[in-house]
């Protein structure tokens, strides 16, 4: 099979497009037959700076987490009947060495999710990690749901930080989904306009100086749940307009610490702060994520695409170098590398 392969961090110079024998799954595995390949943050990060003090966890790696395909082959313990079965893909390379940036690709069985048929390869190489995180998030409430679906977040206001990238991208479109009204913050007009496609109800520059004020105008009593992408950055804004009661979930951040936490405001208001990462949830919550995630997307709920506020870079598999630069670049939209002739 055609594979990208790393052997050592650095730049996208490191990566290298081999040939390397097809993997056969083991118990409990599936082997899918890779049509797309999604490209993350962690994915570029993990080549440049390493994965455990700056080293590589294996001797050889082939990246990416997410992606979609075909189940071709199964292990044992796993049901012959998932051969042939769509899916899309989460986690692969995670304490793995071989991820989706190959033409196959062996994971466990439960990280090879049915695809419904009515949802593209290219959709389904866009859920994965950011999907998951942005489920996780909206569960982060004290009072919230069991899971996410319509009606379950009705009558609670979401605040979405960065609402134009990936996580706010699917966040918006799960917390729409699940009843809520969205309020995203934004950069800039164009991200404005992506946002409000995804299905905000409102904006907000968060650049302004009146960005506090502006999310009050439209939430006069606070907003129930932050999903955060910057939580030391944007602290002091989200305990303003946050409620009492509220939770601010926090999947990223700028900085290594909180210089002035505001602590006595934040007890005196029964604020909770829910610090997500995918890789280390409990399987339960990994799993209850994919239900719902592949609910929202039969249903139409969750998509990419220009028309859905997303736009989609595409690159093909020998670029895959090319595809990790745009991503650390800070490209608006999500970037996928075609694989196979399933892609098509």
């Amino acid at each position: 099979m055609k594979a990208i392969v790393y052997s050592s961090t650095g730049g996208i110079d490191v990566l290298r497009f081999v040939d390397r024998p097809v993997p056969e799954p083991g118990p409990g595995e599936v082997r899918v037959r890779v049509a797309v390949s999604g490209v993350n943050h962690s994915d570029w990060k993990g080549r440049r700076f390493g994965h455990r003090n700056g080293t590589l966890m294996f001797p050889e790696v082939i990246p990416h987490n997410d992606g979609s395909g075909v189940i071709d082959a199964v292990g044992a313990g796993v049901d012959r009947e998932r051969i042939g079965q769509r899916v899309w893909v989460w986690e692969a390379a995670y304490k793995r060495p071989h991820g989706t940036a190959a033409e196959y690709s062996v994971v466990p069985s439960r990280q090879a999710v049915p695809l419904p048929p009515n949802v593209s390869f290219e959709t389904g190489a866009c859920l994965g990690l950011p999907a998951v995180a942005a489920h996780r998030c909206l569960l982060a409430g004290q009072k919230g749901p069991d899971r996410l679906g319509p009606g379950t977040l009705t009558g609670r206001t979401v605040l979405v930080a960065g609402g134009a990238g990936a996580v706010g991208h699917a966040a918006i479109q799960l917390g729409v989904w699940s009843g809520a009204t969205v309020i995203a913050t934004v950069s800039s007009e164009e991200k404005a306009k992506l946002a409000r496609l995804a299905g905000a109800a409102h904006t907000v520059e968060y650049r302004s100086g009146t960005a506090e004020a502006d999310i009050r105008a439209v939430a006069p009593d606070g907003v129930d749940l932050i999903v955060e992408v910057a939580a030391t950055k944007n602290i002091d804004t989200a305990v303003e307009v946050l409620a009492p009661n509220g939770t601010i979930a926090a999947y990223g951040t700028e900085g290594d610490s909180v210089l002035a936490f505001p602590t006595k405001k934040v007890i005196g208001r029964n604020t909770r702060l829910q610090f997500v990462l995918v890789m280390t949830l409990p399987v339960a919550a990994k799993d209850l994520a994919s239900a719902d995630i592949t609910r929202a997307a039969a249903e139409g709920a969750l998509t990419v695409g220009e028309e859905a506020g997303l736009p989609i870079h595409r690159f093909p598999h020998p670029s895959t170098g090319e595809a990790q630069d745009t991503v650390e670049g800070g490209t608006l939209g999500k970037v996928v590398v075609e694989i196979g002739s399933l892609a098509g």
